[in-house]
């Protein structure tokens, strides 16, 4: 299917992002990367500096910290709630990750750009998640209809 299909296929209402970007407040970020030149290191950074408390998570045993936050090997070793999953994994994974989002008790989905799959979805919204695939939430949080946490000390 062609990226523009893709694109018109997983549109979402502005409301319903900027409800899900100002409801939530911790993101277990699935595929953090701890390399600067990796998409997911840059997300991360700016949702963490924008005022999110972000947990990475990242299989790699030797991949401890990033940005000197700590690193969970994967979504069962976290300690705490989580509001919303965020995937930077290939999509064949997805479905997975939304089981485990499931059982850790997330209350969002989000499938990062290029990761979508509609049992997924199914299977999240149906257990009450709420789901976004094939969107960035850097992105989206600059998009007119969101204003930025401009009450954050820099």
């Amino acid at each position: 299917m062609p990226e523009a299909d893709i694109d018109r296929l997983y549109d979402y209402a502005p409301e319903y992002l900027a409800d899900i970007l100002r409801s939530v407040k911790t993101i277990a970020m699935v595929g953090a990367s701890a390399d600067k030149t990796k998409f997911s290191y840059g997300v991360l950074r700016v949702l963490h500096e924008t005022g999110y408390e972000m947990l990475p998570v990242n299989p790699n045993p030797q991949v401890r910290e990033i940005r000197g936050i700590p690193v969970y090997h994967s979504l069962e070793e976290i300690d705490r709630p989580v509001d919303m999953v965020e995937v930077f994994r290939p999509r064949e994974e997805f479905y997975g990750i939304a089981e485990k989002a499931i059982a850790i008790g997330a209350k969002v989905l989000w499938g990062q750009i290029g990761v979508y799959d509609d049992r997924a979805a199914r299977l999240a919204e149906d257990a009450g998640l709420k789901v976004v695939m094939n969107r960035c939430p850097k992105i989206e949080l600059f998009r007119p209809f969101w204003k930025p946490r401009l009450d954050l000390s820099i």
